[in-house]
């Protein structure tokens, strides 16, 4: 049990820890804390928050956990506000979508008080934005990746994966060079290819006639284009080598590709199709097994 808990960001993902923590009757106290009071004022109507706060030292002190869920450009300024407030034993952690940025600015805004921030990245989201996207159950049967730090404490840490845990939620554990490296591949480069076919097409002098006519493999392979386009500049800034590096060798194979359907070469397309196809299948059957062992596991 949680005595208290504060939330920077109390949107889709800051706001579903909440209301999933509260299902679970994990926590006595939830504040909300955020750039704008009539956000904090739904969150709170909605039920995701007890208190709406805006001065941050009310919010960190006696705080058991703080949860940053704000864009990742923010979470230097918010950790350098926190800093002076930190009391021992209170243990904080982000659910940014990149790592080594964030542990670079969690050293220069926390200083000797590093060993306290546990990084951390919950696998799960929605097109949705804000509290209103809230849901009790995303995480449930996701993954949430934590990157340690080696000034953390064990205790600090298995706090920060219990609170997930407590949401439904599975641990895995990278370093933040690992995880930076897969989801520019797997996360970072598939959003940014969403919002460029969609920006495409709707700067064409016809883009009204193709929208008409877009149907349901158009809305499946661009629904990530309707997240936030500020959170994902920002991740993509951030994770910026690695994500150039995605895009360099995805542009080869779009090269690859071109050249194969200027020759007709129907046979190499084929096979490039069938190969995909086999990943994708094997892919799938991968997720099938494990959501069905987790299943078994909570029955």
């Amino acid at each position: 049990m949680f005595r208290k808990i504060s939330i920077f960001g109390v949107g889709l993902i800051g706001g579903s820890f909440a209301l999933a923590l509260k299902k679970a009757e994990a926590v006595q106290e939830v504040v909300g804390v955020g750039r704008r009071m009539e956000t904090l004022a739904r969150a709170k109507e909605l039920g995701i928050i007890d208190t709406a706060c805006d001065i941050v030292a009310d919010a960190v002190i006696g705080a058991d956990l703080i949860l940053i869920a704000a864009p990742v450009a923010q979470t230097e300024a918010i950790l350098a506000s926190i800093a002076p407030h930190l009391q021992p034993g209170t243990v904080v952690t982000d659910a940014g979508s990149t790592k080594s940025d964030v542990v670079v600015a969690a050293r220069k805004a926390l200083g000797d008080k590093i060993g306290q921030f546990v990084p951390g990245h919950p696998i799960a989201g929605r097109e949705q934005n804000g509290p209103d996207a809230a849901i009790v159950d995303l995480y449930v049967g996701k993954k949430t990746v934590l990157a340690p730090l080696p000034e953390n404490i064990a205790e600090d840490v298995e706090r920060v994966a219990g609170a997930w845990k407590r949401c439904g939620a599975i641990i895995h554990r990278l370093t933040a060079e690992e995880h930076d490296r897969v989801f520019a591949a797997v996360s970072h480069l598939p959003h940014l290819l969403a919002y460029a076919l969609v920006d495409d097409i709707a700067r064409k002098p016809h883009a009204d006639l193709l929208f008409q006519y877009a149907a349901s493999g158009f809305r499946d392979f661009t629904r990530i284009a309707g997240s936030s386009p500020e959170m994902w500049r920002d991740i993509s800034l951030a994770n910026q080598t690695a994500l150039l590096g995605e895009l360099d060798a995805y542009m080869e194979q779009l090269a690859s590709l071109r050249a194969l359907l200027a020759e007709r070469d129907g046979k190499s397309l084929e096979s490039v199709y069938a190969n995909a196809q086999r990943a994708r299948h094997n892919w799938i059957k991968t997720i099938e097994a494990a959501e069905q062992q987790n299943k078994q596991g909570g029955d």
